[in-house]
C-alpha cells in the first residue's frame, strides 16, 4: 500500500524552495547592480570575480544557438530532465534523494531563468592567473553538487551494496 509521508515531502519541498531562493535572491543582485552600473565587473579575489552574462545554452554555455527554435528545443528537453528528477525523488531513499533534490533544485532556479528571461544570468567567475573557469552560478553550484554527490553514492555506496549481496 502506497503511504504518504507528509513530513519528508515538506521537508523536499522546503530544501528545494530555500535552493531556489538563495539562486534567485543572488541573481536579482547581480541584475540589480547591472541595472545601476550598466555592467557587472566586480573583482573580489585573484582567484574570484562576479562577471554577469547571459546564457542560452545549457551548462557552462555549452550548446548556445541563436535560434529561437532550438532555444525552445533545448529549453524542452530541459523541463522534460527536471520531470524525470522529480519522479526519481520521489522513488529514491536518503543520500541519493537529496542528492537529486539539489539537482532539481538548481534546475528549477536555471530553468525559471529560461523561461523569464530567455536566458540565465551566470556571474560567479572562477580563476587561476589568467585560466578562467565558466562562468557560473548558484544554481549551477547546487546541480553539481548534487551530481558529484550521485557518482558518489554510485561508487561507494551502490558499490558496497552490490559487494554485500553478492
Amino acid at each position: 500500500m502506497f503511504k504518504i509521508n507528509f513530513k519528508t515531502i515538506s521537508l523536499n519541498f522546503v530544501i528545494i524552495l530555500v535552493i531556489f531562493l538563495i539562486d534567485r535572491v543572488t541573481k536579482i543582485y547581480i541584475l540589480k547592480i547591472a541595472e545601476l552600473q550598466n555592467t557587472v565587473d566586480i573583482y573580489l579575489t585573484s582567484y574570484l570575480n562576479f562577471y554577469l552574462i547571459w546564457n542560452e545554452g545549457i551548462a557552462f554555455g555549452l550548446l548556445s544557438f541563436n535560434e529561437s527554435f532550438i532555444y525552445n528545443i533545448i529549453t524542452s528537453i530541459i523541463v522534460i530532465i527536471t520531470i524525470i528528477v522529480l519522479v526519481m525523488i520521489a522513488n529514491s531513499k536518503g543520500f541519493k534523494k537529496y542528492s537529486l533534490i539539489f539537482v532539481f533544485g538548481g534546475s528549477i532556479g536555471n530553468l525559471f531563468d529560461r523561461i523569464y528571461y530567455s536566458a540565465v544570468p551566470d556571474f560567479i567567475d572562477f580563476h587561476i592567473n589568467d585560466f578562467h573557469w565558466f562562468v557560473f552560478n548558484v544554481a549551477d553550484i547546487f546541480i553539481t553538487l548534487g551530481i558529484i554527490c550521485l557518482i558518489f553514492d554510485e561508487i561507494f555506496i551502490n558499490n558496497k551494496k552490490n559487494e554485500t549481496i553478492a
